[in-house]
């Protein structure tokens, strides 16, 4: 993953109804939510949800399907799990190393 993208995704996560959002899909398993369920657990408006959801979609963090009349929502974990990735990476990656201990 390129930083760009990261970054994309991060900043999404960063609004806190974006995150409710994104926690509830992610919460919700492959199955997802249709709009309507996920509206009714969020408890906003449906014009807000489209707003947020837009955003999660254009970072690749969320899809969507139809299905006839309902639209089914997932979360990506592929891009969840490649962002974790990225963080986790580069954990302790400039830290020192341990002192070795010359007498042993």
């Amino acid at each position: 993953m390129n930083i760009e993208t990261a970054a994309s995704q991060l900043e999404a996560l960063g609004n806190q109804t974006r995150l409710r959002v994104y926690r509830a899909l992610v919460r919700a398993g492959v199955d997802g939510l249709a709009v309507g369920h996920l509206q009714d657990r969020i408890g906003i408006a449906a014009s807000t949800l489209s707003h947020h959801l837009h955003r999660l979609i254009a970072t690749g963090l969320v899809t969507q399907e139809r299905h006839a009349t309902t639209l089914i929502c997932r979360a990506n974990y592929a891009a969840m799990n490649g962002l974790v990735g990225f963080l986790a990476d580069e954990c302790c990656a400039d830290a020192k190393a341990p002192a070795q201990d010359d007498a042993a």
